[in-house]
């Protein structure tokens, strides 16, 4: 086809006044559904969304150790956690909204955890967050979330801090370590006749804070306090047994998780010391057998999550999550499977309060609370102002074999019920 002058004249000056106009903002990429699935990957963090739905979409995140030496307890409370909310979504899928969990990997450092909690709090679609496992993670990722008015439920996060400093957002379903710490300190005066004790941490919020508690009591009650030490070693325990040969007391309590302390005991032993053995529930996860053998069998532990046989409601949480997961329960995977129980009951009273519309992380955090002997596997549960349960249970336990098999068969010696300090 042929075209004339004026028109060819045309055409090259139009193409360049647009050549010359400023580039139009780009689209919105359209929001793409997918099946509300957990990933597994400890790698990869999920990215925060705005919600192309209309604001329908409803996010729960999940924050504990998925990689590293306390992975086993990360993951299954991540675990118990996807179990509650696959089980229990209906209520909010039947309103209209699309329930996805969102795991992330907080690596047991609180660098990570707040980095995390960054994110998390940066997607308006996170309406509630399940963790962290560790005290020392949980205090300073809640100052996130507590600013950004987003509730958060700890499975077993103890140290007093987490809620001694009233924010309405953090709130826990296990007891604290300021009892914790007296349980055991009592147990081993009165029942283990301990007259002298030496005591090891790992300078964490958990693990020291649990183990200041115990000294503190230790002193006002008479007992001798040979030691008080604190170490990040993960490996070589020589400098820190040392001293403990010389002194020879009757117990060695460790405060912190059963990754250190399963080498830590084992060592003890290997240079010859008959002390008895005593930690909080930082050792309480079959791997402390895996590392400690031999060693450790007999050791006393004190647990504010006992195994989950022990509840009154938890046969069918056992049987279903073997059968999601393949393998037993772990310690606080029940206490997790609860955590997330009362996320979904809050979200769902929230959004029906608010005429079937998406509620605000405030509207959340308030339904939250108002929840009243909420019907958890591990028992009834009631908040009090500070986020404590009203009224927790401590257990005493004692390690019975060296198998990890028969983790779940440690015999329970004292089960305490007792009200959380005001």
């Amino acid at each position: 086809m042929r075209f004339s002058h004026k028109l060819v004249v045309f055409l090259v000056v139009a193409a360049l006044l647009v050549a010359c106009a400023p580039a139009p903002e780009p689209a919105a990429a359209p929001a793409v559904e997918t099946e509300p699935a957990a990933s597994d990957s400890a790698e990869e963090q999920p990215a925060a969304v705005t919600g192309g739905d209309g604001g329908m979409s409803i996010r729960i995140a999940t924050q504990s150790p998925l990689s590293g030496a306390q992975s086993a307890l990360g993951t299954a409370l991540k675990n118990g956690a996807q179990l509650a909310l696959e089980q229990q979504k209906d209520g909010l899928e039947a309103m209209g909204f699309s329930v996805e969990l969102v795991p992330y990997d907080d690596q047991a450092s609180a660098d990570t955890g707040l980095a995390n909690a960054k994110q998390i709090v940066a997607d308006p679609s996170v309406l509630c967050v399940v963790g962290h496992l560790n005290s020392g993670v949980t205090i300073p990722a809640s100052e996130e979330y507590h600013n950004a008015n987003l509730s958060m439920i700890s499975p077993s996060s103890t140290n007093p801090t987490v809620t001694d400093r009233g924010y309405l957002e953090i709130n826990r379903v296990v007891g604290r370590d300021d009892v914790q710490g007296v349980v055991a300190e009592q147990f081993a005066r009165e029942e283990l006749g301990v007259k002298s004790v030496y005591i090891v941490h790992d300078k964490t919020s958990y693990g020291q804070g649990v183990a200041e508690y115990f000294r503190k009591a230790a002193e006002s009650n008479g007992m001798q306090v040979v030691g008080f030490e604190g170490t990040e070693e993960q490996a070589n325990f020589d400098s820190i047994i040392t001293p403990i040969l010389a002194v020879a007391p009757d117990l060695i309590y460790f405060g912190g998780v059963y990754s250190q302390g399963g080498i830590f005991f084992k060592q003890v032993r290997e240079k010859g010391i008959t002390a008895q053995f005593m930690g909080p529930d930082g050792m309480d996860s079959p791997e402390l057998v895996n590392l400690g053998g031999d060693a450790v069998v007999d050791l006393h532990y004190t647990s504010i999550a006992g195994p989950a046989s022990e509840y009154p409601a938890t046969e069918q949480f056992m049987q279903d999550y073997e059968a999601r997961f393949g393998e037993p329960s772990q310690p606080f995977t029940a206490q997790a499977f609860d955590a997330m129980s009362l996320c979904v009951a809050s979200i769902e009273q929230a959004a029906q309060e608010n005429g079937g519309a998406m509620p605000s992380r405030a509207q959340v955090t308030t339904a939250l609370r108002s929840l009243k002997e909420f019907p958890g596997v591990t028992g009834s549960i009631t908040f009090n102002a500070k986020g404590d349960p009203v009224q927790s249970t401590y257990f005493v336990l004692q390690v019975k074999a060296s198998d990890a098999d028969s983790w779940n068969n440690n015999q329970i010696i004292k089960k305490l019920e007792i009200a959380a300090p005001q």
